[in-house]
């Protein structure tokens, strides 16, 4: 509910525009998310640090997280400095990319907080501390470019395409990590498909619609006005509506005669 309440909060609270196609967009996004949610297969159960510790040591997961990585960079040094104060996308990615190792570090640091209360050593193991330094580094960086794309663009716009793109990253991070897409059947696949079908369509809706005046009260008038809009005729429809005699009698030559 993140999505619509922040959108509605912000029309009213912040007099931000959100018009009835953007309302319509937040509701696609949600249903695209939950869709591809609904289908997302179970991940594989790990219940210790040293099974966390082979997940993440994959040569799969090594190079998902190196080109992460790589991406986050070249948005935060490059992209971020010149483009950042005009496309509400590149502070949205480096939150979203950053997203997939904060929801990772919380994978583990909730199978070591459970290790904690049932008596294991998980304080000397090295992998609570580099969960906890990965938490805390992405979570401010997160907060630090959310709080900078809020201050710039439209709250109604923002968290809307933040949930959109932070929620694929971070199914595609544990399908990656936990190998999910082994067991995923045909019904899956076309159901995550058509998810983020939905998600592509409700984050257009909301991007390329937001300045217009659309709402259920002057939604008759706005289609009832594009279809009453004058035709306008070029010089050669004008000149042939003149032959045919289409000039109005008060426009014709006057000839006045004289009795004597």
């Amino acid at each position: 509910f993140s999505v619509p309440c922040s959108a509605i909060q912000s029309s009213y609270l912040l007099g931000e525009r959100l018009n009835l196609l953007g309302k319509l967009g937040c509701m696609l996004s949600i249903v695209g998310s939950t869709v591809m949610v609904i289908h997302a297969p179970e991940d594989e159960e790990v219940t210790t640090l040293d099974e966390m510790t082979l997940k993440l040591r994959e040569p799969g997961f090594l190079a998902y997280a190196a080109i992460l990585l790589a991406v986050c960079l070249l948005l935060i040094v490059y992209l971020a400095p010149r483009y950042g104060q005009s496309n509400i996308l590149v502070y949205l990615a480096i939150c979203s990319v950053i997203g997939a190792f904060s929801v990772s570090s919380v994978k583990g640091l909730g199978i070591a907080i459970k290790g904690f209360f049932a008596g294991q050593p998980v304080l000397q193991h090295p992998l609570t501390w580099i969960l906890v330094i990965t938490l805390v580094a992405s979570i401010t960086t997160q907060i630090n470019y959310l709080n900078k794309s809020l201050d710039i663009f439209n709250t109604s716009l923002v968290f809307p395409i933040y949930y959109v793109l932070f929620t694929t990253i971070v199914i595609t991070t544990s399908i990656i990590l936990f190998k999910e897409w082994v067991t995923m059947t045909v019904v899956d696949i076309i159901g995550t498909v058509c998810g983020f079908l939905t998600i592509i369509l409700g984050v257009f809706l909301l991007h390329a619609f937001k300045d217009m005046d659309v709402s259920l009260g002057n939604l008759p008038q706005v289609l009832q006005s594009e279809e009453q809009a004058p035709v306008t005729q070029d010089d050669k429809n004008i000149l042939i509506d003149a032959d045919n005699g289409s000039i109005v009698p008060e426009d014709k030559p006057k000839v006045f005669m004289i009795y004597s």
